[in-house]
């Protein structure tokens, strides 16, 4: 293992000047990832756009392989968009919502795709229903199963891991209750992507949305979008459907092209598609499940150094928690704590209460500090952390 660690630093050109423990936020890309990219940039400037596109044709089929491969999915149900939120959207938007319509959703959503469903019952009436939680934390798969009985439901959603804590939510149970149920399903995997191994058939899921730059280690400013050959065959298609996912027969007709292409926007970064395939490449030779269980060993351990030192409270809840770790620090709002950590060099980010209202007021909190190591960090980085953290707590509070 020390040797596959120093490999991975080696590859990791940030972890030489920064202790990076915000991989939720964007994960430091490798190597491989950054050269792709960059590679690709300078042909761009070489040759012209088109030309680029055109020469690296080969490269970008691999690159909807290897994505493809990472889901246990064919390319033809893989979407690449500008991100994870435009991919939640578009699978939301293909949906023909009307008034009374119901979808199921959690308590601990992303702050986005909630604010979402508030616009559609705001717009079209609506209604969204939040099953409840478990004692221990998590949603209640039961208190789904009796919400998805309404016959009204169009659509469970759910997110994965949210943005504010570590909780990982029971996405595949949820699954065979919506398939039972015969509710289509989206899972927001944002969170999930590159430290947890999907398998898109035992998830049972329609849609899956998720991003390059968090644990998959790929490029900001991109994502993808699963497509089900169940959702396809339904000939569901975003709104806002473009020349990339319809062909204009006549002056008033389209047709579908047949594969999730038609979710796709025709002007996307052929750069950053390169740079999202070659991090699936790494983090299959990584292995998502070893790296996953590596990450969140760290954060373990972490969340047990912080919960035995007075002047933290570690917020996280759950039966099963992720490689994220979030705590209130005495005397500090966690805004003014991220950025006294970065000026010693140590990356970390904040959690507020506007990111998850239910979650946070259920907390009693208003802001968290977020920690979120991954499997290129160390031991020694977490006790590092952990010893700038004390230092900068008053006095008074660790007595």
């Amino acid at each position: 293992m020390d040797r596959e660690i120093a490999q991975w630093r080696a590859d990791t050109p940030g972890t030489a000047n920064r202790v990076h423990l915000n991989n939720a936020g964007a994960g430091l890309m490798p190597s491989p990832v950054l050269n792709a990219i960059t590679a690709h940039v300078q042909r761009e400037a070489a040759i012209g756009g088109y030309e680029s596109a055109d020469e690296a044709a080969e490269a970008v089929q691999s690159a909807y392989a290897a994505v493809a491969a990472m889901l246990n999915a064919k390319p033809s149900n893989v979407a690449i968009v500008e991100n994870a939120t435009v991919a939640f959207f578009q699978a939301l938007s293909a949906f023909d919502f009307r008034s009374g319509d119901i979808i199921v959703t959690t308590r601990n959503d992303y702050i986005s795709n909630q604010i979402a469903y508030l616009s559609l019952a705001q717009r079209l009436g609506v209604e969204i229903r939040r099953a409840e939680d478990m004692p221990s934390g998590g949603v209640d798969p039961e208190s789904v199963r009796s919400l998805l009985r309404d016959k009204r439901v169009r659509l469970l959603a759910v997110t994965w891991i949210p943005t504010n804590s570590g909780l990982i939510q029971p996405v595949a149970a949820l699954g065979a209750i919506a398939e039972t149920a015969g509710v289509p399903y989206l899972i927001d995997a944002c969170q999930a992507a590159g430290e947890i191994p999907i398998d898109v058939f035992a998830l049972r899921c329609d849609f899956l949305s998720a991003t390059a730059r968090k644990f998959l280690r790929g490029p900001r400013g991109i994502g993808f979008l699963y497509v089900s050959d169940r959702a396809l065959s339904r000939g569901l298609f975003p709104l806002y459907l473009d020349m990339r996912g319809g062909e204009w027969k006549s002056a008033d007709t389209f047709t579908l092209v047949p594969d999730a292409r038609r979710f796709e926007n025709w002007e996307f970064s052929y750069a950053l598609l390169l740079g999202l395939g070659e991090a699936a490449r790494y983090a299959a030779g990584v292995g998502i499940a070893a790296g996953g269980r590596r990450a969140r060993r760290l954060a373990a351990d972490l969340r047990r150094q912080l919960a035995a030192t007075p002047g933290f409270r570690v917020l996280d809840r759950g039966i099963e928690l992720a490689a994220i770790v979030t705590t209130e620090v005495a005397g500090w709002g966690a805004t003014d704590l991220v950025r006294a950590l970065h000026l010693r060099g140590i990356n970390t980010s904040a959690s507020m209460r506007e990111y998850a209202v239910i979650d946070m007021d259920e907390k009693q909190a208003v802001t968290a500090l977020r920690v979120s190591p991954h499997y290129y960090n160390t031991e020694a980085e977490i006790d590092t952390l952990v010893e700038t953290l004390r230092s900068l707590v008053p006095a008074s509070t660790l007595r």
